[in-house]
């Protein structure tokens, strides 16, 4: 136990002597990430990353800039009607945060989820909108998993689970029925037809209906694919679901 004290403690000073040598590239620009909070965003692109933060819509977690006099209608999520009770998010899907999620998902930049940790450590409405919940990725379909090799949502939340000290609990409740390809090129009308039963409980899924569900997904887009999830879940019990992401776009 002494040992693995001692690797624990020199992990942080070995990674900060590796990066004076050899500092990484960034994920924005391509130059060098020195001095900077985010270990894969320079100094210089780190202010491109939108941090979300109130007031923002809650049924999409888009935010709302500037002042809004009047009912805020929120044109992200027009025409979702949420089975979830609100949704959250903690960047924008653009400039380096794009990057993070595209790094991780085609191309297995496994790295890129220590940036994600600290931008989601450092949102204080986030860990609070965390706590007490069961983490539920939204799961691939079978094939999709076998071919990609992992689910991108199910590190995106054990990202969130880190980042509360692992005070909250994951669980796969879910599963994937219908395997469709990449909605990136459906209008929002088609994706929700598309989604629409996608989604069932596993299994003897244990599922309480009191107890408070967050389902996670690596970005919220038109939130078809988020709703059809909470549908499940609905289904299947729960009474308290939530929604969040690392990105909106």
């Amino acid at each position: 136990m002494a040992i693995v004290g001692i690797t624990e403690t020199l992990r942080p000073v070995a990674r900060t002597l590796r990066d004076l040598v050899f500092p990484p590239a960034c994920l924005g620009c391509g130059g060098l990430c020195e001095e900077s909070v985010l270990r894969h965003v320079c100094s210089r692109c780190a202010p491109m990353i939108v941090r979300v933060k109130k007031p923002h819509c809650l049924t999409c977690g888009h935010p709302f800039f500037g002042e809004l006099a009047g009912e805020r209608i929120c044109p992200h999520c027009e025409g979702l009607r949420p089975v979830y009770n609100a949704a959250k998010t903690v960047t924008l899907f653009k400039g380096p945060a794009r990057e993070y999620v595209l790094e991780l998902k085609y191309r297995h930049g496994f790295y890129v989820l220590e940036d994600m940790r600290t931008l989601i450590a450092e949102n204080l409405d986030i860990l609070d909108f965390l706590q007490g919940a069961i983490l539920v990725p939204v799961p691939l379909h079978p094939r999709k998993e076998r071919e990609r090799g992992f689910n991108q949502s199910r590190l995106i939340a054990e990202a969130f689970q880190q980042a509360v000290l692992g005070k909250i609990a994951i669980a796969s409740l879910l599963q994937r029925r219908v395997d469709t390809d990449s909605q990136t090129s459906f209008d929002r009308r088609t994706r929700q037809k598309r989604m629409k039963n996608a989604f069932a409980a596993r299994n003897q899924a244990s599922i309480t209906a009191n107890q408070r569900y967050i389902l996670v997904d690596d970005v919220f887009t038109t939130g078809s694919t988020l709703n059809s999830c909470a549908h499940a879940l609905a289904q299947a019990g729960a009474l308290n679901i939530d929604v969040i992401t690392f990105a909106h776009g």
